[in-house]
């Protein structure tokens, strides 16, 4: 695994809480302009730009992009983005109730990104990686983090534990409770070669980013005629923590109907895929149990486990075993990315969203959590994820590390 150090931008410290900002794809345009609503320091303006458009502004027009280069010039003329002198790692904490994860940020190679030394779990959508790529391209920079995941390290943890009793850079809590802190690491500081012994890391989330980097970086040296190999529009931005410092949150199902049945056939359904029990509203505690509400009440499903290949990483994920038992032959959800009779609900949420949006005709269904070796294993299969099967929290914020890269005549996205 190939990192470098880089020239980062970044907020001044005692602004980095209002510059910094959700990830883009996080929030949609309305959610975006009421959280930067009365702030013209959130990263928000550069990265969803729409927002300094009225309302019903198509997000993809040439006029938001040209807006998100020139907001991206404001930061940085007034002072809101400003440029380390010299090039670092970055040790990002956050803090979110009682767990706590702390990733280095560098730039990663998009050679790395395509030979699959970084592993991908989720196919990118078109339209999506072509919106980042129009951004990172117009920008000529990168200004959100790509989650990354390795497998632990001892050496890397020691190195990232030296830097954090140090000064920190900045510290700020978000108006979601979350802490986040940051501390600048020497470029000398051992980490590059450290992570030289990492065989493998892992993309949790933000697969569209990086997609949308590999292409803005081939793009840039087709059109370089003078391309060597060690520019910036090389590399990306991402921040990699340690696996088992992942916090995976279930995203949960909710069907608007019972595909013709009474409640009390479908339970009789259930009765016929594993055994089903009166339950307390909550989360499974274990992997192969899933939590059914229906008709006001909670029951539990357990899948057999004689029935789970656990040598398939796919058809062994909980996701997986409800899609295959309960959604499609029983309540005829065929395909859950187009189906519309299906929504999902972050775990975060809670049963009580649950509750209300199923009502009186509807099931929900409260899973288990992935795990970050499910999430591995299949990667490392090179299989994808079912849709909607992971939700990681904290989000890692924007804003707060910008990386640019050369411009090259003719090559903008």
């Amino acid at each position: 695994m190939r990192i470098k150090p880089f020239r980062a931008l970044h907020p001044p410290p005692e602004r980095a809480g209002e510059v910094a900002c959700v990830p883009y794809d996080v929030v949609d345009t309305e959610e975006a302009r009421a959280l930067a609503a009365g702030n013209p320091a959130s990263c928000l303006h550069v990265i969803r730009s729409e927002i300094d458009f009225p309302p019903g502004t198509n997000p993809y027009a040439d006029e938001v992009y040209a807006q998100a280069a020139t907001n991206f010039a404001r930061f940085q003329a007034e002072g809101l983005l400003v440029r380390d002198p010299q090039a670092h790692f970055y040790v990002y904490r956050q803090k979110m109730g009682d767990h706590v994860q702390r990733g280095v940020v560098a730039c990663c190679h998009i050679d790395d990104y395509q030979s699959d030394v970084i592993r991908k779990h989720e196919r990118t959508r078109r339209d999506k990686e072509d919106d980042r790529t129009r951004h990172i391209g117009t920008l000529s920079a990168h200004t959100g983090l790509v989650f990354l995941a390795y497998r632990d390290q001892a050496a890397i943890d020691r190195l990232v534990a030296a830097v954090e009793a140090g000064q920190p850079l900045c510290r700020f809590v978000a108006p979601d409770g979350v802490e986040h802190t940051v501390w600048a690491a020497p470029a000398a500081t051992g980490l590059a070669e450290a992570f030289q012994r990492v065989p493998l890391c892992y993309i949790a989330d933000g697969h569209h980013r990086a997609a949308a980097s590999a292409r803005v970086g081939r793009e840039r040296a087709q059109a370089n005629p003078q391309h060597r190999g060690d520019e910036e529009y090389n590399w990306f931005l991402g921040v990699l923590f340690p696996a088992t410092q992942l916090r995976i949150l279930p995203i949960n199902r909710l069907v608007k109907d019972l595909n013709g049945l009474s409640p009390e056939q479908f339970l009789d359904k259930l009765r016929g895929v594993g055994t089903l029990e009166p339950a307390a509203a909550g989360t499974p505690a274990s992997r192969g149990e899933v939590l059914v509400f229906v008709n006001g009440g909670w029951w539990s499903l357990a899948f057999p486990p004689a029935s789970i290949d656990h040598t398939d990483p796919i058809a062994s994920l909980d996701v997986s075993l409800l899609q295959d038992r309960v959604l499609a032959p029983i309540l005829g959800i065929g395909d859950p990315r187009t189906d519309e009779r299906i929504e999902f609900v972050g775990g975060i949420r809670g049963t009580d969203e649950l509750e209300r949006r199923a009502g009186a005709g509807g099931v929900a269904f409260s899973m288990h959590a992935t795990s970050p070796d499910e999430l591995l294993a299949v990667a490392d299969a090179g299989e994808i994820m079912p849709p909607k099967s992971t939700w990681f929290e904290p989000k890692l914020r924007s804003g707060l590390f910008v990386h640019e890269f050369e411009r090259i005549p003719g090559a903008d996205a």
